[in-house]
């Protein structure tokens, strides 16, 4: 599958589904407490989308996938299924939101910390968070691909923590996933030259112990092997004629968007 180049009309599109996005992120929030299941906050965000968006929630059936939200918990890296667990003080919680918009999707994740988290805790979801703005910061036409995986990597290592690598960002437009690949680690200078037009997503999974992971049962929720916690954060980027755009960019992060 080729890189495709956005037109302006696509672009348009991408912000709409970005913006749709980032709405049920934030609209989710106040429901985001202990008690709570995940299969609650998937019915939530679901009517959201459905009703209150008239929009799609991409994951629910792709590929056999049976919610419309992913939701990860503690060690759970990601493409966690909401189900009948309950939300405890102390956990930390990654909801991850995909909408197709007239055809186009916007795809972003952010976590949450439910009551007071541990130190360990803290750490790994604000060092994940940082390296996802790292990353986003190189993104501008002529940079590589191995730059933002570079700029990802160093960071979260300094912090001793670890990258997964078993999984990535993606491009994304009429598609939910395709090319390129966007790694979390790499040489800066290497890769795919970035071009006004792409979008694809950046969306760093850190962890606290090592990198490596494992496929539950389910065929979907990826949790660390060692079973240490793991933090996400996920945008949606464009490359601009002059650096870049977060199509998913939330009401509380505008300060990032210089």
């Amino acid at each position: 599958m080729a890189v495709t180049i956005k037109t302006p009309e696509e672009i348009d599109k991408m912000r709409v589904a970005g913006r749709l996005a980032a709405q049920v992120l934030e609209m989710i929030i106040p429901h985001v407490q202990a008690g709570v299941s995940t299969d609650e906050l998937d019915r939530i965000c679901h009517d959201y989308i459905v009703n209150d968006l008239d929009a799609v929630p991409a994951p629910l059936n792709y590929k056999g996938f049976p919610r419309s939200i992913c939701t990860s918990i503690n060690h759970q890296v990601c493409h966690g299924i909401p189900g009948d667990k309950r939300l405890k003080n102390g956990d930390i919680l990654n909801i991850d939101i995909t909408v197709i918009k007239d055809g186009y999707h916007g795809d972003t994740s952010r976590m949450f910390f439910i009551g007071k988290p541990s130190v360990s805790a803290k750490r790994v979801v604000d060092v994940a968070h940082k390296a996802l703005w790292l990353g986003i910061e190189q993104v501008r036409p002529g940079a590589r691909l191995g730059d933002i995986g570079h700029a990802i990597q160093s960071y979260v290592e300094a912090q001793h923590c670890s990258v997964v690598r078993e999984y990535c960002g993606h491009g994304i437009g009429k598609v939910f996933h395709e090319d390129p690949q966007v790694l979390h680690y790499g040489e800066p200078g290497k890769g795919l030259e970035l071009k006004p037009g792409m979008t694809f997503t950046i969306e760093p999974m850190v962890n606290v112990g090592k990198r490596h992971t494992r496929l539950l049962a389910d065929g979907w929720t990826v949790v660390t092997k060692d079973h240490s916690l793991s933090a996400q954060w996920e945008h949606t980027i464009l490359v601009t004629e002059n650096g870049h755009e977060v199509l998913t960019l939330r009401q509380e992060e505008k300060d990032h968007a210089i």
